[in-house]
């Protein structure tokens, strides 16, 4: 079994971070760059970085601030929003990314993707699946953070994800969102099954317990997490600790 990765999530809007419920993320929390480093120093196995305004205003991702904070940032890099294009990709990657998170624009032109891991290798593109449950047991996707309704069954975007050249798949409840009250594990154990490639556990996390379901129920190969993070004393380095301690293989860390 490989590794499992504990992963902030960050979300950037207007320069600060910000969080809130259910992809209302209104909440200033922080900036940046004093973020990258108070992580670095909390032994994380990567970071996610998101500019979730990017999108809906029809603007690019901010290159000069990602080239700023990943000279600070010592662990693997994913950064997203704004994504429309393999010159974009190229930007994001110059500027000091390790990976690109691609959600609105696979669904208005799945070819990217393909051209995407051709030309950069799959291991550089991550596949954002944002969802809610309409009905019990009904899910669909999202696109435009959480603005924008798609037509389309989660379990069956991955696997196209994953066909069209995805490396990687992070998987995000708008319903849990923000709420701590734990990831949706139905819907993340049929797409991690569904797909060979790893998936990411997003939305709902609230405890080290919530992450070590998504693992063990969820078959989750990597949680990603924010208000948990920036709202309780809940820290990544006792998330590997709870996790190691119940049996979950984690990348080494220093024992305090």
């Amino acid at each position: 079994m490989l590794k499992v990765r504990v992963i902030p999530t960050l979300l950037m809007k207007n320069v600060g971070l910000v969080k809130g419920v259910r992809f209302n993320s209104w909440r200033r929390v922080d900036t940046v760059l004093p973020a990258i480093k108070v992580y670095n120093m909390r032994e994380v196995d990567e970071l996610i970085v998101l500019d979730i305004s990017a999108t809906r205003e029809g603007r690019d991702l901010d290159y000069e601030s990602v080239s700023e904070f990943s000279g600070e940032c010592f662990v693997p890099l994913t950064v997203g929003g704004g994504i429309k294009s393999v010159i974009d990709i190229r930007k994001a990657l110059l500027a000091g990314a390790d990976k690109v998170c691609i959600n609105s624009a696979a669904y208005e032109n799945p070819k990217l993707i393909t051209e995407a891991s051709e030309k950069f290798g799959s291991q550089c593109i991550v596949g954002s699946i944002d969802f809610m449950e309409e009905s019990p047991g009904h899910y669909v996707c999202y696109a435009n953070s959480g603005s924008k309704k798609i037509d389309v069954d989660p379990v069956s975007w991955a696997k196209e994800l994953e066909r069209l050249g995805a490396g990687e798949l992070i998987v995000t409840s708008i319903d849990r969102d923000g709420t701590m009250t734990g990831y949706d594990l139905t819907i993340l154990k049929a797409i991690s099954d569904s797909v060979k490639i790893p998936v990411i556990a997003s939305g709902g996390a609230g405890s080290y317990g919530d992450m070590l379901s998504a693992i063990r129920e969820g078959h989750s190969s990597a949680v990603a997490a924010a208000s948990i993070f920036h709202f309780t004393e809940q820290t990544p380095l006792e998330a590997k600790k709870f996790l190691a301690s119940n049996g979950v293989p984690v990348r080494k860390f220093r024992i305090l």
